[in-house]
């Protein structure tokens, strides 16, 4: 019986180079959300693993083992689940950006758009879960076991 090969096709060569530029550029924009206020890190790690995934499996395990990003990674690819402390850094971040706005932004129909899209994302990010749902039925079966 012949042996089937399952991985995804490899991109030609120019195409390759485009989706590793565009996930070199992600994860650079990522590490300057990381520092900037109103700059999404989260959004880019994701564009980054995604793009990596077309182009080269050593990079994207690269992302998926990173001290920064590999968790959040995994969590989010594992039920769209967004840590605490995530969500704390990233409202400090539309706090701050907001701040900024509020002082910098004279236009009001400029304004409302801005403040509008800091609101989504603010909603967004809060609406998601804090813990993935395997991780609740662990906590939940150890609970049961200690109050034995």
């Amino acid at each position: 019986m012949a042996k089937t090969d399952t991985a995804a096709p490899q991109p030609s060569s120019r195409l390759r180079w485009f989706w590793l530029a565009l996930t070199w550029l992600a994860i650079l924009l990522a590490l300057l959300g990381a520092l900037l206020p109103g700059l999404p890190t989260t959004v880019f790690v994701l564009i980054a693993a995604w793009s990596a995934s077309r182009c080269s499996p050593r990079l994207r395990c690269w992302l998926e083992r990173h001290p920064l990003f590999g968790e959040r990674l995994r969590n989010w690819e594992q039920g769209g689940v967004i840590d605490r402390r995530s969500k704390l850094a990233a409202s400090a971040g539309m706090l701050l950006a907001l701040l900024i706005v509020l002082l910098v932004i004279r236009e009001p129909l400029l304004l409302a758009i801005i403040v509008a899209a800091i609101a989504g994302g603010a909603l967004f990010v809060w609406s998601r879960p804090e813990r993935r749902a395997d991780a609740c039925v662990e906590s939940v079966r150890v609970e049961g076991l200690n109050k034995r």
